[in-house]
């Protein structure tokens, strides 16, 4: 029972890391209908900001506070110099973009960081919490309670303030919205911004548990892109259970049969769902666009 536990506890902690790369791929999708595989760049780059700014002497909490307005001014500049140039283009041109603005990021942090693994030190120390005969280390804690903070505030957003309800009419109808006096420009920079911002404090609060280097990006874009379409793309609560459900499943893969294949887990388990269920485990909320 102890060693399942260790697996779940395990699971759950990468599991949450996805929900949060895989609310970005579907806060994106949803305002602009744009799948952006730059998503997991923004994880990576609040971890090696982070991890490089307090090298250099400033104090964790203010370097961590950079490195996510360095991973905004990222994503904002993704939007408005490629993908807002672009926006005409088909849904397969914005993928390359993406791509290719991924491959880009990619290669110049590996050019001003470094190419070697870095972590962080932990929130609230090393110590382990036992529970019912696993450990618990107090930075899965970290990762789990803002993950759950940071769904929630962004569903208090969406839902109770007049920006997020603009970005849900813009998501809905955009020319309906552009009507009523909805800036679609200022509402997609939004979308961009805040999946940085989300993205980036993923990176800073696992830094301490599984290290971050340049080249992480692009493996994790793969996992939360199956975590969203794993739950329903376009479903924010199926990014959620999409991105925790794999990260349970990886880790009882790794646990039970081996580690060898974990990475592939995720995958199979996409396959496989979109077969029985093509819209995903919660299904994804179809828009006209107009």
């Amino acid at each position: 029972m102890s060693q399942f536990l260790q697996f779940v506890f395990s699971g759950l902690t990468i599991g949450a890391v996805y929900a949060v790369v895989a609310i970005g791929f579907t806060l994106i999708y949803a305002a602009s209908d744009v799948v952006n595989f730059a998503q997991g760049e923004f994880v990576m780059l609040g971890g090696m900001t982070t991890v490089f700014l307090a090298a250099m002497g400033v104090p964790v909490v203010i370097a961590g506070v950079l490195a996510v307005l360095v991973a905004v001014v990222v994503g904002v500049l993704l939007q408005k110099l490629a993908i807002e140039r672009a926006r005409d283009g088909s849904a397969v041109t914005l993928i390359i973009i993406t791509l290719g603005a991924s491959i880009f990021i990619r290669g110049i942090a590996g050019l001003v960081f470094d190419k070697q693994f870095h972590g962080l030190p932990a929130f609230s120390g090393n110590t382990p919490i036992v529970v019912m005969g696993a450990t618990v280390l107090p930075q899965s804690l970290w990762v789990l309670g803002s993950a759950i903070a940071m769904f929630t505030a962004l569903w208090l957003f969406l839902d109770k303030t007049v920006t997020g309800k603009a970005l849900r009419a813009s998501a809905s109808n955009r020319l309906a919205a552009r009507l009523v006096g909805v800036n679609i420009s200022f509402v997609l920079l939004l979308a961009f911004g805040l999946s940085a911002a989300l993205g980036a404090l993923a990176g800073i609060l696992v830094a301490p548990i599984t290290l971050t280097r340049y080249d992480i990006g692009a493996l994790l874009a793969l996992k939360g892109f199956s975590a969203a379409i794993f739950g329903g793309l376009g479903n924010p609560v199926g990014a959620v259970v999409g991105g925790l459900a794999l990260g349970l499943l990886e880790a009882l893969a790794a646990g039970y049969v081996t580690s060898v294949y974990k990475d592939g887990v995720a995958f199979v388990a996409l396959i496989l769902v979109l077969l029985v269920m093509p819209n995903g485990l919660l299904g994804s909320k179809l828009v006209d666009r107009v």
